[in-house]
């Protein structure tokens, strides 16, 4: 998948002000998580407490972008707009090398299938973080 349009993207959620540096970075082409001062853990998607300790102590941190591919499927059918006109994509579950667990979509596998465990990178399509092959 490359750019999957010539103007803003249509499903992204609306940026608040809690959620715009998440977003501003992803248009940038960077992903951002949450860390907690207080335990020391990342988490993922963007909170303002930690969802480990109840902390509200937590910071934004940029992420190496590197992952592995926990668990995917291939989506055949999906009458949602805009989704129906992106089928077949593969919805995944990635672990982010900083520890949290990652909802997204794989893109440009060419002919490589999918395997628990395979070295991913990030990459951005319209201001989402979504995930390639490579380490």
């Amino acid at each position: 998948m490359d750019s999957m349009s010539d103007g803003p993207s249509r499903d992204l959620p609306e940026a608040d002000a809690f959620t715009r540096p998440y977003w501003a970075a992803a248009a940038d082409g960077r992903l951002l998580i949450r860390r907690c001062a207080a335990c020391g853990r990342a988490h993922h998607y963007p909170r303002e407490f930690c969802p480990h300790c109840w902390s509200e102590d937590v910071a934004w941190e940029q992420a190496t972008g590197r992952a592995t591919l926990y668990t995917w499927s291939t989506v055949h059918r999906n009458d949602l707009p805009p989704f129906a006109a992106r089928t077949p994509y593969i919805a995944a579950v990635v672990d982010l090398a900083e520890g949290p667990r990652m909802m997204t979509q794989l893109v440009d596998m060419g002919a490589a299938e999918p395997t628990a465990g395979m070295p991913l990178r990030v990459a951005f399509a319209d201001g989402k973080p979504v995930f390639r092959p490579g380490s």
